[in-house]
């Protein structure tokens, strides 16, 4: 089947003899396979990784962010399977592309969901939890004590090159797991649903620090009603946790790099592991 869409562009002259130059449909469509599945992938991470799949972030810009790196990294990459694009077989493999992809980019959300999740128990052990504002992630009401540590967790993973190693590492995948019907495996799904649970756990590790200091300070307040009855502990206290609340986060804001470090490093085993490479250190 020849396939001209474009006489004009396909035609040339050779010693006064007009030819033209006929590119049959198979061809064509394994030159649009050849980015389009790339782009399926690299799309996928940029639709769910931090700050560019916010909601607050453009799709026009992600589009254009996704296809200028898929432009720049395709020529290099393997080839693609002898698939057609237009089957159950392409779509199965498209399907996996976005997959991957998303997997990869959530990863980064899991990240900063950790700081979320610690800076809401803070927020709210410490009498700050009334304060709340849009979260830019998912558009949800969230504690001020949240906000403040999404954007802390924001510019650290923009200090430390958490983008660029993550674009890094899905380019790197496509030799490592190349592009095929068959994705993640349950290895890699496994270590994801772990992830979870240890990052839920290092969230309530982080603000343990602020559940102590204010237990002590509200086992205070018990002693003192006790002591004096006619003293209105609701009146003055609620005033006093939050001062204390706000210096309990003032000392809890220096070990917040290296929260940052430890979560990052464990995100970035994880996400080595599910791309099946070979990470430094790990």
């Amino acid at each position: 089947m020849l396939f001209t869409p474009y006489p004009s562009l396909f035609t040339f002259f050779n010693n006064g003899e007009k030819r033209s130059l006929n590119y049959s449909t198979e061809q064509i469509l394994m030159w649009l396979a050849a980015y389009l599945w790339p782009l399926c992938r690299i799309a996928g991470m940029m639709m769910t990784m931090v700050m560019f799949g916010a909601q607050l972030t453009p799709a026009y810009n992600r589009v254009l962010l996704a296809l200028a790196t898929t432009l720049a990294v395709a020529p290099v990459l393997p080839p693609m399977p002898e698939v057609a694009l237009f089957s159950v077989g392409g779509f199965l493999i498209t399907g996996q592309q976005v997959l991957i992809g998303a997997v990869i980019g959530l990863l980064s959300q899991f990240l900063l969901q950790t700081f979320v999740t610690a800076g809401q128990i803070i927020a709210m052990q410490t009498s700050l939890g009334f304060a709340s504002m849009v979260d830019p992630l998912n558009g949800q009401s969230t504690p001020v004590v949240g906000q403040l540590y999404l954007m802390l967790g924001t510019l650290l993973f923009l200090a430390l090159n958490g983008h660029l190693v993550m674009i890094e590492a899905i380019v790197l995948s496509f030799d490592t797991l190349p592009v095929a019907m068959n994705g993640l495996s349950v290895t890699s799904w496994e270590n994801l649903a772990g992830l979870l649970s240890l990052l839920f756990q290092a969230a309530v590790a982080m603000s343990l620090s602020a559940i102590v200091a204010m237990l002590l300070i509200n086992l205070t307040f018990g002693v003192l009603t006790r002591a004096a009855p006619q003293l209105n502990i609701f009146s003055v206290g609620f005033a006093v946790s939050m001062v204390c609340g706000l210096f309990i986060l003032w000392l809890t804001l220096g070990g917040f790099l290296g929260h940052f470090q430890n979560q990052w490093l464990r995100l970035q085993t994880v996400m080595c592991d599910t791309l099946q490479l070979t990470c430094e250190g790990g």
